[in-house]
């Protein structure tokens, strides 16, 4: 059969359905992939507030290694500890509680090769600059948004997923707390009716339990899940304006709740500095918290709408950032990878629909031409939708998710390719501020886009010094709209043109075919 994203997803159902109740601690030992999730379920008390009253924890021990893993309260009495083992071989661990009940349980199991398709967490590449899973394979992200997508109905849910299964994308943007409509909208213990009447101790698990089940479905079809632990959207309840104590232990309930999913990222923040409740201090303290309580050390940042946070700071790992105008050119998105150090990802460049606000009615084209630039300039970029029947972003596939109504999606799924296709870890801009509008490997590797222009020509030069650049190229024309690859005929050989750069003398430019949307692919071949 061939193995598809929606043949994954139903796969991974089944064996969700079939292991939905892990076995009881202290039993024989048992086998779990590596980077999969090996599950403790253990009875505990139920009476007072177990949420701010109990502590628990397992100590795992295996492959040299030593790993404090914190559990969770599931409601009714059920607590749970998840562990993704890092590495492969026999595990040990040993439970850790103020109530004795949970005290002291012990067990072990054999963390075995993962299955096809598994590649484990993503993690920023060697490089600094891209990322990669943890078996070394590059990870080129083609992303989406859905905020509240994970709070609808099954129906919607399953919609959506159906769509994800015939998409382009590897990585999802979710909201934990609702911003528009939606069926679960409390994930706390409700005191009352008005919208603030909420206990911040008291989590709703099944709320929770929704949530990663999302989490879990977008792991099957290969979907890193950007989960969005705050955000302005929704002053009524107040979800993100909590007050230290209850953030400390939202964001330690999540970790370990969710932390164990290979496919979680974490992201603070969106548009972080329109809460106005929290200050930059705030939010260096959660991010410490952040990271003291999840010990799979997932990916970490926060996004912005008008002030950048200094994305420098130790506890992030790459940056997430909003600015459309940003990806209008590769020179203007390689600055901010030279200034962060660390991977960017221009997770908002506004987004294709039809709706009347200026953040929502890009056209196809300009959608793609951003993720072009952004490619060129070293960086990522991101997409959504905001397309409704009612010109209503909160009914649209950011809002809500469900089915994709643009037309860019296709144009993404061939850009992926082309970058599957090209350098490891990822395409480099190469001599950006000399100009040159090149990205790739040097000496090696070429990209050079012209977006919206309709050059009939380019001068293929090329920058390099010594006898290392002299090299010969085969060119491709790529028509990043029509999806097309042509070759050109025979090959171009460098040589010296001046200090600085190499050029064919016989050949020195390229045709090009006069219409927008256009890049062009050199990649070296033994002449």
């Amino acid at each position: 059969m061939k193995i598809t994203r929606r043949n994954m997803l139903a796969q991974t159902m089944a064996i969700g359905a079939a292991t939905s109740t892990p076995a009881m601690a202290a039993v024989a030992p048992r086998t779990v992939e590596r980077w999969g999730v090996f599950e403790i379920e253990l009875a505990g008390p139920s009476g007072g507030n177990p949420f701010v009253d109990v502590t628990l924890a397992a100590v795992f021990e295996g492959a040299g290694k030593q790993v404090r893993v914190p559990g969770f309260y599931d409601g009714n009495g059920t607590y749970r500890i998840r562990f993704s083992p890092p590495e492969l071989g026999a595990w040990r661990w040993r439970s850790e509680s103020n109530a004795g009940a949970l005290a002291g349980k012990s067990g072990e199991f054999t963390a075995v090769a993962p299955g096809k398709g598994s590649r484990g967490p993503v993690r920023v590449s060697k490089d600094g600059y891209h990322f990669a899973y943890a078996d070394g394979t590059p990870f080129r992200q083609i992303g989406t948004t859905c905020y509240s997508w994970a709070l609808q109905s099954d129906a919607k849910c399953a919609e959506t997923l159906k769509t994800l299964a015939g998409a382009p994308f590897n990585k999802m943007r979710m909201l934990v707390f609702p911003n528009v409509p939606s069926v679960a909208t409390n994930p706390f213990a409700r005191t009352g009716d008005g919208p603030r009447d909420w206990d911040p101790a008291r989590f709703d698990p099944a709320y929770f339990r929704r949530y990663e089940d999302r989490i879990q479905k977008l792991g099957a079809l290969g979907i890193e899940a950007d989960v969005i632990l705050y955000h302005p959207y929704d002053e009524k309840r107040g979800y993100s304006d909590m007050q230290r104590a209850d953030d400390e232990r939202y964001l330690r309930y999540v970790a370990a709740r969710f932390g164990a999913y290979r496919n979680v990222w974490w992201s603070m923040a969106n548009e972080y500095d329109n809460i106005e409740t929290k200050t930059i201090a705030d939010w260096d303290h959660l991010f410490e918290v952040l990271v003291a309580a999840d010990p799979h050390d997932r990916l970490r940042s926060i996004h912005q709408i008008n002030t950048y946070y200094d994305h420098r700071k130790p506890w992030i790992t790459h940056a997430s950032v909003q600015n459309g105008a940003a990806v209008l050119d590769d020179l203007r998105a390689e600055l901010h990878r030279a200034m962060t150090l660390k991977p960017v990802v221009f997770d908002e460049v506004v987004y294709e629909g039809n709706i009347a606000k200026r953040w929502g009615n890009l056209s196809a084209e300009d959608m793609v031409q951003r993720f072009w630039y952004g490619l060129i300039g070293g960086c990522y970029v991101g997409h959504s939708e905001t397309f409704a029947a009612d010109r209503n972003a909160d009914s649209s596939w950011l809002g809500q998710g469900g089915s994709l109504a643009g037309h860019s999606a296709p144009r993404l799924a061939f850009l992926r390719k082309i970058m599957e296709e090209g350098p490891v870890p990822g395409v480099e801009p190469i001599q950006a501020w000399w100009n040159y509008h090149l990205g790739g490997q040097q000496n090696a590797y070429y990209l050079r886009y012209f977006g919206a222009e309709q050059p009939t020509e380019w001068p293929v030069v090329l920058p390099g010094k010594g006898p290392e650049s002299l090299q010969s190229y085969r060119i491709d024309v790529i028509d990043t709209w029509n999806m097309t690859v042509t070759p050109v005929e025979g090959l171009f050989r460098m040589a010296k043109k001046n200090d600085y750069d190499v050029q064919d003398p016989a050949r020195p430019t390229v045709e090009l075919p006069g219409k927008p949307w256009i890049a062009l692919r050199m990649v070296k071949v033994q002449a």
